[in-house]
């Protein structure tokens, strides 16, 4: 007894296997991409849609001898997450290499340098928002979430600011070298000022769904 193929299953597999054809070959048109799968181009052009929909495909015009410009279909930048990213693995083995060649004195002196790189970051981002405590965590909330934390700003219960941090993007690299989220308190509290005291009140590596800092006016 023959098993029914699960549609949707197909339907993915082509998608997959469209991503990896402009991705060995480059750019291409949809009547060619559909001879190469042994699918109709009408199939091809409705995963086209479906993939630009989601952001991995874009179409490109060509310029042709005759006729009307050529249509291409090409990867955007986005579909980069579709396939193996080792850039976690990458920055985890430069940690280990940094710790072998330099010690723990090198690596902490290394942490220390990108954290004041941070610093002059985030100071540039906060140096014409608002002096009052709530517009400063936002637009040093807003400088983070640009970087991949999914940041924001909420209240307490109590109405203390709270910095929100739902996604750590170097959760590979801070698990292997611990200094990195240790700084990078120091650096929210350098940016924000020697008036404003900052609390980790949930960490990620230490179990948390989140990471989040309680912020508010010293006494």
């Amino acid at each position: 007894m023959m098993t029914k193929r699960n549609p949707k299953a197909a339907d993915g597999e082509t998608r997959r296997a469209i991503l990896d054809m402009l991705k060995a070959n480059g750019p291409a048109r949809a009547d060619h991409m559909a001879v190469s799968l042994g699918v109709s181009s009408m199939a091809v052009r409705q995963h086209l849609k479906t993939l630009a929909d989601q952001g991995m495909v874009g179409e490109q015009q060509i310029a042709s001898p005759k006729g009307r410009p050529a249509k291409l279909w090409a990867l955007t930048a986005h579909s980069n997450t579709a396939f193996p990213d080792g850039h976690q693995e990458l920055a985890v083995s430069l940690i280990d290499c940094m710790r072998d060649s330099f010690g723990e004195e090198g690596l902490a002196r290394i942490v220390a340098a990108r954290a004041e790189q941070q610093k002059m970051i985030y100071q540039t981002r906060l140096q014409n928002c608002p002096p009052d405590l709530e517009s400063r965590v936002n637009a040093l909330a807003a400088a983070r979430d640009a970087e991949g934390y999914m940041a924001a700003t909420l209240r307490d219960a109590d109405g203390t600011l709270l910095l929100v941090e739902n996604h750590c993007p170097i959760c590979s690299a801070a698990s292997a070298c611990r200094a990195l989220c240790a700084k990078e308190l120091d650096v929210f509290q350098s940016v924000l000022g020697a008036d404003v005291i900052v609390e980790r009140t949930d960490h990620i590596l230490a179990g948390a769904r989140r990471c989040a800092y309680r912020i508010y006016d010293r006494p």
